[in-house]
């Protein structure tokens, strides 16, 4: 598939299947013990991701690429960035606006659309949890020199590792494909992507969190 197509189809999943999902999932509600493991993956995750960046952010601005439901936005947030927040699905991106404590409102702005849109503008900083596991090596990388053209420090960024169990899925995925399915995931090995994107800038591992059900590898892209 194309970038755009992809994208198409994330929007597809997280706005009109899968919103439900993905509000629950993002709460204190109980969920079933696999949606655990993904849910307490997910937090060790974003922790991850937030250790590579200032404890201090103030005056720093932020590109939280793919918000989701907005749990990456109010920790940067309160950390004192200037966040821009911006997802593909506008029901998540009102469900993130919807949970924002009233005190951090002037901290945030919110978008619908395209992480990689221009007039987003300029950052110190992205982080983009999740948000590039649908895509293609030449998506990804297309994606960094996109980002990176207007990021001044770091890109953090998380992919699918290739793993036998998320390899054994993505082969099953391919050979049984259905339309309400969610979007599949291709697996990416750190190296390979390093070698990929040598020319247009450095990237750094930042260690994988294996939780369950989830399983994601954490990036750091410096132009």
């Amino acid at each position: 598939m194309t970038y755009d197509a992809t994208r198409d189809r994330v929007e597809h999943y997280f706005d009109r299947t899968a919103t439900k999902v993905w509000e629950r999932l993002t709460s204190d509600a109980p969920v079933s013990r696999i949606r655990e493991t993904v849910r307490k993956g997910r937090d060790q995750m974003r922790d991850k991701l937030l250790a590579a960046l200032p404890s201090d952010l103030n005056g720093v601005r932020v590109l939280d690429a793919g918000c989701g439901a907005g749990q990456m936005t109010q920790e940067l947030a309160k950390r004192g960035a200037d966040v821009m927040a911006v997802d593909i699905s506008p029901s998540l991106v009102r469900i993130a606006q919807d949970r924002l404590p009233q005190g951090l409102h002037r901290k945030v702005k919110f978008a619908s659309g395209d992480m990689l849109a221009a007039d987003l503008g300029t950052f110190d900083h992205v982080i983009a949890m999740d948000s590039l596991i649908y895509y293609t090596e030449a998506d990804i990388r297309a994606a960094l020199s996109e980002l990176g053209e207007r990021t001044s420090a770091s890109v953090a960024f998380t992919v699918a590792p290739r793993t036998p169990l998320l390899m054994t899925m993505w082969y099953a995925g391919k050979a049984f494909p259905r339309s309400d399915r969610s979007p599949t995931m291709i697996p990416h090995g750190p190296s390979r992507l390093s070698k990929t994107v040598s020319d247009i800038g450095q990237l750094n591992n930042l260690g994988r969190v294996n939780s369950g059900f989830y399983i994601s590898q954490a990036l750091e892209f410096r132009p």
